[in-house]
């Protein structure tokens, strides 16, 4: 095994020989730091007789996860069973299943998605009669979830609540923490929060994990939020031999609560840590990463790096301007069409990016056109589709009976003539009683004027006790296809007339075979297990490796992908960067960005295209913006086609930087410039649209004679009704106006035009 090592070069050599105390490594994009962290398990077993059994590697993704088990075990051989290798929420789950009790659990707890947190909240809103027209359900959810990223619970947070949003928010919280817990379910955040309870809450159980896992390695350390952060800490608390792995130029997931100062503050968290930097990238161009170097140098939270290659110059970044968006999307498809007919590349080896999932769409029109074959990564997920949920909720409710929302689901799918009343009966008969929802159901002769609704519920109730002994008998592929055949679900749709009736089959029988494939293949399979590795499956794991089709994503889902080609779509900015994080005064939300742009330009191996279309479709009106600011930041030299001069009559909604702004010849007749904005949170976001030709703005357009109003004034518009003037700019053309109205959010708009009147 000694000569695997000759092949790393010296940094990943000095990576993989610090195996003591506390290490950061910073591993710059293609920096080859999954092949690092696999030779420095192998280091340890072989040259410092390091029990496989201490050491846990842990990373974010499936997929991730999966490369790396499969490279560890090929690599260490004999022994690499013994190695924890797994994501945050699969290795808390496995920890959870054997200790929850302690916490008040189940041992055979749910994990519950998305979809399934909003019915909850759904139900929560309906027993505190909430109006949703007042507070947003996702804003309750969003506000949750950033408490549990930062391990703050109910009553922490109940304690720093004023005000009356706030304080229904702290009342939704408790409630719905509580539906949770009657119903003996996790949600995703849950997982970390709970496993961080147990260890405070039962120092003997965390002392135990400690002796287990005495070495760490905590891969993409850049996207761990506080509740990971304080997890590893405690984990590592003892011995201290941990090793995290990460790029804070790749910190792209603030929104879902990762905190980049966990990387940036390592070396403060951690006073004696050694820090090693790969920066010698085996993917890209020197091109391509002189591009990267140059946009992600305007950042100033980071850590030094300076990426390069010995694989050459290569290709200069491909720069293409368009007038329309639909002329952008057919170039694209169009190019990588002739690429795919000349041989030079496979569609499999090509991957365009966007900023948003609604760029999809003209994208996607192409391609079919086209006749060309991709795939969208974030699309709708195999486990989303109905058919397939409500089978893993019979699934959930077998393994799980406390389950009540999995009984709801699916106590009338198909349809047994179990009304809605009759359900709500039955909740209220579980809350006087307090029985869980399955438990009141088999109460259902007890339960006053249910009438012959209640013979249809029992007869439920039998079902479901008969597939539940049948399971350990006939095992989960017996279940399910019991559950198919006593439920008539699949019966159902075969006499149905919807057209999409065969496709909801098949992915049914789908399921089965996933199920066989689980039940031949898993370590230790159980009902639990299989739930659990649905529950976890994210969009990127559902990537199909080994079929030729180009692949269409956000930035966001491209992380850790690579590909020869790739395409960046709607290069403006107000599309990438956001609206959003132009206008934020938080310096962050453009670094971010920034950041997001260093990833797309990485995903380059050898040829990068940048498009950017003059004029956009969003939300019915045309919008126009200038180039984005990252293309700004490359240099010149590196791209292959000019970008477009400044012109005096560009109308430009934003003032915040120095260079030559986009321009673009105005069209003859009527053209119409509208300004893209985004509201204040539960707003809607908007456009203004200016009715006057750009080429009589440039020629002749005369400034208003001063202002009756001022910032802070209440204002009225002919069209969108009252309003609060949040800030004038006394441009060289017109004072623009920025305008937040009661009922259609925030607007911009040149005086002149908007004809403002003071109330």
């Amino acid at each position: 095994m000694s000569n695997i090592y000759e092949s790393l070069n010296d940094e990943q050599k000095d990576a993989v020989m610090h195996t003591q105390g506390p290490v950061l490594i910073l591993a710059g994009a293609g920096s080859g730091k999954t092949r690092v962290l696999v030779h420095r398990i192998a280091y340890m077993i072989d040259k410092e007789g390091i029990s496989p059994f201490n050491i846990l590697a842990i990373t974010f993704t499936n997929k991730a996860a999966g490369e790396m088990r499969q490279r560890i075990d090929d690599m260490v051989g004999f022994g690499a069973d013994q190695i924890w290798v797994a994501t945050f929420h699969s290795t808390c789950v496995r920890i959870l299943r054997r200790h929850i009790d302690l916490l008040g659990y189940d041992t055979n707890f749910t994990i519950y998605d998305t979809d399934d947190s909003k019915s909850v909240m759904k139900q929560v809103f309906k027993n505190l009669n909430i109006d949703n027209k007042q507070i947003k359900e996702k804003r309750v959810l969003n506000t949750i979830s950033s408490c549990k990223d930062e391990l703050m619970g109910v009553d922490e947070y109940e304690s720093y609540a004023h005000g009356y949003e706030e304080e229904r928010i702290a009342a939704c919280y408790r409630e719905y923490q509580e539906t949770l817990k009657s119903s003996n379910a996790l949600d995703f955040d849950d997982i970390i929060v709970k496993t961080v309870e147990l260890f405070k809450k039962y120092p003997e159980v965390l002392d135990n994990y400690r002796e287990r896992f005495k070495y760490i390695m905590v891969d993409e350390y850049q996207d761990t939020n506080t509740a990971q952060y304080e997890l590893i800490r405690l984990l590592a608390g003892k011995y201290r031999n941990l090793c995290v792995v990460g790029d804070d130029d790749q910190s792209i997931y603030k929104f879902r609560g990762a905190n980049i100062r966990n990387i940036l503050d390592f070396e403060e968290h951690f006073e004696d840590a050694y820090v090693v930097r790969l920066e010698q990238n085996y993917r890209s161009t020197q091109n391509i990463l002189d591009a990267a170097n140059a946009v992600i140098s305007n950042n100033t939270a980071r850590k030094r790096k300076e990426l390069w290659t010995d694989k050459g110059e290569g290709n200069r970044i491909h720069f293409r301007q368009f007038d329309t968006a639909y002329e952008e999307a057919e170039f694209i498809a169009d190019d990588i069409a002739k690429a795919v007919k000349k041989g030079d590349v496979r569609y499999e080896n090509c991957a365009v990016l966007f900023r948003t999932n609604a760029q999809s769409r003209m994208l996607e029109e192409q391609f079919v056109k086209n006749g060309m074959p991709y795939d969208l990564v974030g699309g709708v997920n195999f486990y989303d589709r109905k058919e397939i949920k409500d089978m893993l909720a019979y699934l959930r409710m077998v393994n799980n009976p406390n389950d009540d929302l999995q009984v709801r689901r699916i106590i009338n799918v198909p349809k047994r003539g179990i009304g809605q009343t009759s359900l709500d009966k039955v909740s209220g008969y579980a809350r006087e009683h307090a029985l869980s929802f399955f438990e009141a159901c088999e109460e259902a002769d007890s339960i006053p004027s249910l009438g012959a609704a209640a013979k249809k519920i029992g007869a439920f109730t039998d079902m479901v006790r008969v597939l539940k002994a049948s399971y350990p008998e006939y095992g989960m592929r017996g279940l399910l296809n019991d559950i198919i055949e006593r439920t008539g679900y699949v019966l159902e749709l075969e006499e149905s007339e919807e057209d999409d009736a065969k496709d909801r089959i098949e992915n049914i029988y789908e399921l089965v075979n996933k199920v066989v494939y689980y039940e031949e293949n898993a370590e230790d399979p159980s009902l639990s297990g299989f739930l659990e590795e649905v529950a976890l499956v994210s969009d990127i794991d559902n990537l199909e490796e080994g079929k030729d089709r180009t692949v269409l994503m956000t930035l966001h889902s491209a992380k850790g992908l690579e590909f020869e080609r790739v395409y960046i779509a709607g290069c403006e900015d107000g599309i990438f960067p956001s609206y959003m994080s132009v206008t934020d005064t938080d310096p962050d939300a453009i670094e971010e960005e920034r950041r997001l742009a260093y990833v797309g330009i990485t995903r380059a191996k050898k040829d990068l295209t940048i498009t950017y279309s003059r004029s956009r479709m969003n939300r019915g009106e045309i919008q126009y913006n200038p180039v984005s600011r990252f293309v700004r930041e490359i240099p010149q030299n590196l791209l292959d086609n000019t970008l477009p001069k400044q012109k005096r009559y560009d109308l430009d909604p934003y003032d915040d930087y120095s260079y030559e702004r986009n321009v673009f010849e105005p069209k003859p007749f009527d053209s119409v410039m509208t300004f893209s904005t985004q509201p204040k949170k539960e707003k809607k976001s908007s456009v203004i649209t200016a009715k006057t030709s750009l080429l009589s703005l440039g020629k002749g357009m005369t400034k208003a004679n001063g202002l009756d109003y001022k910032k802070g004034d209440r204002v009225t518009h002919i069209k969108y009704g009252s309003g609060t003037v949040v800030d004038i700019v006394d441009d060289v053309k017109d004072y623009k106006v920025t305008v937040d109205f009661d009922n259609v959010g925030v607007k911009i708009m040149y005086a002149m035009f908007a004809k403002l009147r003071k109330i």
